[in-house]
């Protein structure tokens, strides 16, 4: 009798045991419960979000400066180059009367001259026109080239000396280090090579009713821009430009003058016209874009 109640005595205590004892721990390095498929949508979403946020909006280019809106001197100027092994380490821009031009120093010696233009038109041109290099105090290797403006890509061919050939650079002259005091918003005539170019022209002021072709046939001669400007009337006499009198070019069709003229400025101008009962000198103002600037068709 004892026996039994002592075994059943034990039995309880096993039982009791058991069910007392704590939950057996997950092994170390079990994987966790996976997260739902809202929940990494959500985390990946305000990622992107912030990530899109954080991105810097593009920067706008600057436009471009010409020989004619700088005062005449010596700056210095950055110049980006699109290939590293022709870096430029210093550049010396002179503006002087209607033209630009930069002493570069390269950071090696591994060319012997440049061409402006690209190895293309390099190859089939002649020698004259190439720019060698002039060896500084230091050693460096230095070029005198033209520079048709700022801010914009210019084309130059550089020889290299290992390779004898040429290799086809793009350079671009920035013109943030020049002091704004001395560059001026107004164009009076873009350094482009004599030519014939055509440019948009807009035209205010009178009755509204009279119109100008646009574009307009633009040709640079020697620093100077003189525009042919064509009217919807046959009716003018004369215009004034500057307090200068400038008659129409032959007879017959629309009145047609030839003027000089200052690019992105308002100028202002009378015409005479004897459209009406008595002839009136009228006053207009013209406006010449240079952005809008391109080679005449030949």
């Amino acid at each position: 009798m004892k026996k039994s109640h002592i075994l059943l005595a034990a039995l309880l205590a096993c039982i009791l045991a058991a069910g007392c004892s704590p939950k057996t721990p997950a092994p170390e390095g079990a994987p966790s419960a996976p997260v739902s498929s809202a929940e990494s949508a959500n985390e990946s979403g305000a990622d992107a979000s912030s990530e899109s946020e954080s991105q810097p909006a593009e920067e706008e280019k600057p436009e471009p400066v010409y020989a004619s809106q700088i005062k005449e001197g010596t700056y210095k100027i950055e110049v980006s180059s699109s290939s590293s092994m022709f870096r430029i380490v210093d550049a010396q821009l002179t503006v002087a009367g209607a033209e630009m031009s930069a002493l570069l120093t390269l950071s090696g010696t591994g060319y012997e001259k440049l061409y402006p233009g690209t190895a293309e038109q390099a190859l089939a041109d002649t020698d004259e026109k190439c720019i060698y290099f002039v060896e500084n105090e230091e050693g460096k290797y230095t070029y005198q080239v033209p520079v048709p403006a700022l801010n914009v890509e210019v084309d130059c061919a550089a020889w290299s000396i290992r390779k004898e050939q040429w290799y086809d650079r793009t350079l671009v002259f920035q013109s943030y280090l020049i002091p704004q005091e001395a560059v001026s918003e107004s164009v009076s005539c873009p350094t482009l090579p004599d030519g014939q170019y055509t440019v948009q022209v807009t035209l205010a002021g009178g009755t509204g009713r009279t119109s100008v072709e646009s574009p307009a046939a633009l040709r640079i001669e020697g620093g100077k821009a003189v525009a042919t400007l064509v009217w919807s009337s046959p009716y003018y006499e004369f215009m004034k430009v500057d307090g200068t009198t400038y008659n129409p070019l032959g007879e017959g069709g629309n009145s047609t003058f030839e003027i000089p003229v200052t690019l992105d400025e308002d100028m202002a101008v009378s015409a005479q016209t004897v459209a009406m009962s008595q002839p009136h000198e009228i006053e207009y103002t013209l406006h010449f874009d240079s952005a809008t600037l391109e080679p005449a068709a030949q």
